[in-house]
């Protein structure tokens, strides 16, 4: 998983079209497809439901369990930057501040 990845299924979701997701990351319709089509491999569930086209256009929305997916990988993220600037604030961020600078001893 990634954020790149996310963003596709994020963008899926907010616009229910595939290609116009893969339009706005800049990705061929095929590229993102693939994106999806490898993710629900790894994953071992289907990610996206669709309806076939009709006057208004095909529809493309997450299944229930990738919608469930986003909001755990965005917690999870969240979780681990609040993690990673509390460990640099603890222990790199006092080296900073005290003038510590390394020497070079060549």
């Amino acid at each position: 998983m990634s954020d790149y990845r996310m963003r596709l299924l994020d963008r899926v979701d907010s616009s229910g079209s595939l290609a116009r997701a893969a339009e706005e990351l800049g990705l061929s319709y095929r590229r993102a497809w693939g994106k999806l089509k490898e993710l629900e491999a790894n994953l071992g569930f289907p990610l996206v439901k669709s309806e076939a086209g009709g006057p208004g256009g095909g529809h493309t929305t997450l299944t229930t369990q990738a919608q469930a997916f986003v909001h755990a990988y965005q917690e999870f993220s969240e979780r681990v930057e609040a993690d990673v600037s509390a460990t640099f604030d603890e222990v790199l961020r006092p080296a900073m501040s005290r003038g510590n600078r390394p020497h070079d001893h060549r």
